[in-house]
């Protein structure tokens, strides 16, 4: 079991979370599509070949964002991942994935 950890700008939240229930991340026993978010202030500096969703080339942004935590099977997670790609606003978006211990 892996946890996803999805850095994103808040208006992004429904097209994630619709992907990672597509892609059955976040199931709990009888539940599915668990997963929890939180504010975070992203910060980042644009490099001159960049193009940034938010801010310009050769500037640094600090914008508020949300972290989404996500729970993800082992067997699903570079699908998943590209699935969040494919409707994330970033061109480069932050997605740590961690593995999680034996339960």
């Amino acid at each position: 079991m892996c946890k996803l950890e999805i850095y994103a700008p808040e208006s992004a939240l429904e097209d994630i979370r619709k992907a990672l229930l597509e892609m059955d991340a976040g199931r709990l026993g009888n539940y599915k599509g668990c997963l929890s978010y939180y504010p975070v202030t992203g910060v980042w500096f644009s490099g001159e070949n960049a193009n940034p969703a938010i801010g310009s080339p050769g500037e640094w942004s600090r914008e508020p964002e949300i972290k989404i935590e996500v729970n993800v099977e082992d067997a699903n997670v570079e699908k998943t991942v590209e699935a969040v790609k494919k409707v994330h606003p970033y061109e480069e978006p932050l997605i740590n994935v961690i593995q999680l211990g034996k339960r």
